[in-house]
């Protein structure tokens, strides 16, 4: 079908948009969402006529011009209403996808921290992840999942981790050319990764973590000195149980604190703790774990959940993964 609103030639009195697109039958097609009634304001009659007439002394061919731009301008204006409804389309469909996107990004940002991950690399991206979640405090929600320890890894307590940070630079800075992700959120995966890549649970964590511009505040990590009683103060003042505090212990598994195999994610934590070996005078033994760990296995209340997950490593996985969760969402600032 050839349209006449394009055609420059005269007669200029033709008829217009309105009366061609009920002629032919012509609807214009537009996306599912948007409701029929809504698709013009433009009141259609049958017959509208575009007035092309010029001065007499006017010649022909400045008459056939000035007719067409008439028409043109006339088109337009019964037009547009259509082309707002189809922006208005456009941008719904651009947000549709934007939430489609949001779930391939997540795997995206899963895939590329998976990338830079290995058991040698795991304990100290496990501690990073305690290191940065750990200063949450619930009497004053501050401290928590929030990437600051980027500005504190010159502190005492996080000496090392400053290698574990320029591991995640690599996977951090692929996903920044794509759609920026926050130290939060690449941290709290590279953690759950680190545990999975170990042969532990498998974590799913929820992303979306917003960044703090500045450190939080000093002395809101656990003592390596501190006894059970301690332990059990400060983890309550961080929302967790002592069955959440034993379990998240277990993460000493890994690592080089005499632990079983230092790159195996199990149970062989609680199992050692039962055996105390560092009670032996002398001897690599004696140095096998921290002060804090060797407190746990002295409290009555700790050593139930020693027992249990020594018992029961699948019992242990579980608890871990959901204490996990619970860890790095703590104090957590989420995208709106």
């Amino acid at each position: 079908m050839t349209s006449t609103f394009f055609n420059p030639a005269p007669p200029c009195n033709a008829a217009v948009v309105s009366s061609s697109f009920l002629r032919f039958g012509f609807i214009p097609k537009f996306p599912a969402i948007i409701p029929l009634s809504s698709l013009s304001t433009v009141p259609f009659r049958a017959k509208t006529t575009v007035n092309c007439s010029l001065p007499a002394h006017g010649d022909a061919s400045v008459q056939t011009d000035f007719c067409f731009l008439k028409k043109r301008e006339f088109v337009f204006s019964a037009a547009l209403p259509f082309l707002l409804i189809l922006a208005e389309s456009v941008e719904g469909f651009k947000a549709e996808a934007a939430e489609r996107l949001d779930k391939r990004e997540v795997e995206r940002i899963r895939e590329e921290v998976r990338k830079v991950v290995t058991k040698g690399r795991a304990p100290g991206l496990l501690r990073l992840v305690f290191h940065d979640a750990g200063t949450f405090e619930m009497n004053d929600t501050s401290g928590g999942m929030n990437g600051s320890i980027i500005h504190e890894l010159d502190r005492p307590e996080n000496r090392g981790l400053k290698k574990s940070v320029k591991i995640l630079e690599e996977a951090k800075s692929t996903l920044d050319l794509i759609r920026p992700v926050s130290w939060a959120d690449v941290i709290a995966v590279a953690g759950a990764e680190a545990v999975s890549v170990c042969g532990g649970p498998s974590i799913s964590v929820e992303l979306g973590r917003l960044d703090s511009e500045k450190p939080d505040p000093e002395g809101k990590l656990p003592e390596e000195s501190l006894d059970a009683v301690g332990l059990k103060q400060i983890f309550s003042r961080k929302g967790f149980a002592t069955r959440e505090l034993v379990a998240l212990s277990g993460a000493h598994t890994i690592g080089g604190k005499g632990f079983g195999s230092p790159v195996v994610f199990d149970n062989a934590y609680f199992k050692i703790l039962l055996e105390k070996p560092w009670s032996s005078n002398g001897g690599m033994s004696s140095m096998i774990g921290l002060p804090s760990d060797h407190a746990l296995a002295d409290d009555d209340e700790c050593l139930r959940w020693i027992k249990e997950y020594a018992n029961d490593q699948n019992v242990f996985f579980e608890d871990f993964q959901n204490a996990y969760i619970k860890l790095v969402n703590s104090g957590a600032k989420w995208k709106s």
